[in-house]
Parts: C-alpha cells; sequence; structure tokens
C-alpha cells in the first residue's frame, strides 16, 4: 500500500486538481477528501475519484479539532495537505471574521490535530508525515516595477485575505520550530484551470462577455499577477511534500506574468476568434470600475527555490518547473484552461450553462475521455482546434 494523502478544502479549485493529479501520477496513493462544502467546494469536482476505495470523501471543518481527530485516526494519513481556505480577497474586505476563522482558527485546529496524531505514531510512520501548507504570494505584499518575491522577502500583507493567510503561514512555522511537527510550507501565485469558482477573473470574464454582461476591470487594469496553471502547481506540491526540507517554504510561480487588462483583452480577443458577437468585439464590453482598497499592483514569484540547486533546492526530475507554460503555446495553453474551467463547477447551473446554451452558443464540441489513472469518464470543452 502507498502513502495516504488527507487533502483539507478538497471538493475545492487547487484541492479537487490536486486529487486528481494524486490519483493519476502516484499508482498505489489512497486519497481522502476532507471539505466542508462551503460555496466554493463541490463533489461534482470529483466525479470519477471518489470510489470509496483509493478515494473516500469526509464533511467537516477545519475548525472541528474531534472530527479532524477522527478522520486522522481512521484514515492514518501520512501525508496532510492544508488547503481549506477562504481566499476571494473581495470576500475579505466585505467580511474578514470568516477569514480570520477559517484560514487563522482553521489552520491552528489542524496544526493542534495533526501534532497530536503525529506524536502517537509508531517511530517510522513519525518519520514519514508530512504537514503540507499551501499559501499564498499575496502575504508578500505588493512590488514595484522590479523585483521578485523570495522565500525571504519580508511579510506586508495588505488585504485581510493576505493577513490571515500570513497568520497561518507563522503558526505553521512556529509549529515546527517549537514541537518539532514536520512541516512544508509553499507559496503560490495566481493559479488558473479546471473548476476554479467563477467569482475569479478568468471564468467570470468568461461568463460575462458570453451573456453581454459589463466586464469590470478594477482601477486602471495595470494590476500584475503571475499565472500558473493549476496542474503545474499541483507537480510542486507533489514535489513539495516528498522530497521539501523540513521547516522550509517554497515558492510557486511560473514567471508568466500578466496585467489584468492583458487577461481581459485575450480572453475577448479569443472569444472573438471562437464565437463573434453579431457586431463589434467583447472588448466593448469592458469597463473600468473603482479599484478595490488596498489593491496589490504587482505580484512576481521568484521559484529558483525549487529548481535543483544549492543544499536547500530540491531535485525536480522530468519537470520543467516554472518553465512549462513560456515553452509552449501560452495562449492555447490558457484556452484549453479556460474551456475546461466551463464545467460542472458551482452547484448545478454553471454544468447546465455549458450542456444547454454554453455549447451551442461557443460552437464548442464535447467530447468524453478516461481520465489517466483513475478510470474516471470526464467532460473535455475542445476550443476550435486548440
Amino acid at each position: 500500500m502507498g502513502s495516504v494523502y488527507l487533502v483539507t478544502g478538497g471538493a475545492g479549485f487547487i484541492g479537487s486538481n490536486l486529487v486528481h493529479h494524486i490519483l493519476a501520477t502516484r499508482a498505489s496513493a489512497r486519497v481522502v477528501v476532507y471539505d466542508a462544502l462551503t460555496y466554493a467546494g463541490n463533489l461534482d469536482n470529483l466525479r470519477g475519484a471518489i470510489d470509496g476505495t483509493r478515494c473516500v470523501f469526509v464533511e467537516g471543518d477545519i475548525c472541528d479539532r474531534a472530527r479532524v481527530l477522527e478522520t486522522l485516526a481512521s484514515e492514518k494519513p501520512s501525508i496532510v495537505y492544508n488547503l481549506a481556505a477562504e481566499s476571494h480577497v473581495d470576500r475579505s474586505i466585505d467580511g474578514p471574521g470568516a477569514f480570520v476563522q477559517t484560514n487563522v482558527v482553521g489552520t491552528f485546529e489542524m496544526l493542534e490535530a495533526s501534532r497530536g496524531h503525529w506524536a502517537n505514531l509508531p517511530v517510522e510512520a513519525r518519520a514519514a508525515f508530512r504537514f503540507v501548507h499551501v499559501s499564498t504570494d499575496e502575504v508578500y505584499g505588493s512590488l514595484g516595477d522590479e523585483g521578485l518575491f523570495s522565500e525571504t522577502t519580508p511579510y506586508a500583507p495588505n488585504s485581510p485575505y493576505a493577513a490571515s493567510k500570513a497568520a497561518s503561514d507563522h503558526l505553521v512555522r512556529a509549529y515546527h520550530h517549537t514541537y518539532g511537527l514536520p512541516t512544508v510550507t509553499t507559496n503560490c501565485s495566481n493559479n488558473y484551470g479546471p473548476f476554479q469558482f467563477p467569482e475569479k477573473l478568468i471564468p467570470l470574464t468568461i461568463l460575462n462577455a458570453l451573456e453581454g454582461k459589463t466586464l469590470p476591470v478594477y482601477g486602471d487594469g495595470r494590476n500584475v499577477r503571475d499565472w500558473l496553471y493549476v496542474g503545474d502547481h499541483c507537480d510542486a506540491l507533489l514535489v513539495a511534500a516528498e522530497r521539501g526540507v523540513l521547516g522550509e517554504t517554497y515558492n510557486v510561480g511560473s514567471n508568466n506574468e500578466r496585467t489584468t487588462l492583458e487577461m481581459v483583452h485575450a480572453i475577448c480577443d479569443e472569444l472573438d476568434r471562437l464565437r463573434p458577437r453579431a457586431t463589434g468585439s467583447y472588448r466593448e464590453q469592458i469597463a473600468f470600475v473603482k479599484d478595490r482598497p488596498g489593491h496589490d499592483r504587482r505580484y512576481a514569484i521568484d521559484a529558483t527555490k525549487l529548481e535543483p540547486r544549492g543544499d536547500r533546492g530540491l531535485v525536480i526530475a522530468n519537470l520543467p518547473y516554472g518553465k512549462r507554460v513560456g515553452e509552449r503555446d501560452e495562449l492555447a495553453q490558457l484556452y484549453r484552461a479556460l474551456g475546461k474551467s466551463l464545467r460542472k463547477a458551482c452547484k448545478g447551473w454553471y454544468f447546465a450553462f455549458l450542456l444547454e446554451d454554453g455549447a451551442a452558443h461557443l460552437g464548442l464540441e464535447i467530447a468524453e475521455r478516461h481520465r489517466v489513472g483513475n478510470g474516471g469518464l470526464d467532460c473535455e470543452v475542445v476550443l476550435g482546434q486548440l
């Protein structure tokens, strides 16, 4: 029997992609999905994965220590991925309390439960145990026109979301240095890809464009983000768990900087090509709106610590990490991901849009394929010839 992975937030965007990725790339692995199924969590993201044997689902909140302890005791994971989090900056501005509760208190409860579980494991199992905390580059604050975030960049969070993740990062560091809990922390840049909830820029822009709605762009649209394909992120998370130095932090980025306006223009231009409007361009739907409070200007990641260099770096075999997006047609890669994100991602209506309206509207071909590694059927959207 291989490793048992516990993925909190496993029914969400990055979590569900990680679950599928583990099952596809680790043949003997078993995955336990732990999720409270809040608005962004959806079991439909795990179609073809949950089978009651290799992959099981446990409904639970990371703030419920008793439930976490019960799950740890019954499932006996060797690797815990802490992905459960509130993650939308706008929501954190409107209601910061939920972010403190889930991201700070929830991480504390996960750490306490994991520490108790780990302390009672046999010696060999104790040595193999890992707690991988998945965080964000937003904890570092905002960059100017030059420079990159490294793992030694001082924390300077500028939103309640970023502050709550910074606090959780500090707790994880403290539990390693104080109690010896075998932790690894990752801080990633902006993800995109399948199963992303449509409050985020890319899926929201697609849906609003197709429905003839305004495409809101904050401020002047020149805020820069490093766009990371979620599958590349999952590769890095496996490497961090399996080869990461205990107590260390690893930045995860893709050297793929784009402004918000560049991203929205790219989506509009591609939709113009795939499904032109009756008149004009989708760009005509763009509207600049008042910038949100504390909006960071630029994020950019230095991910060289995840490359094979130095005593503290990781050797990544057969993984062109950080270069993958740039080595292929970036726009084609982006829109493959965009198409896949138009699946059942939020309680049914999104999937209905795709199957009943979206396919006909976009002229999309819908094809069934077997997901590599778990034998489940999935629905893939093919955009034109991409």
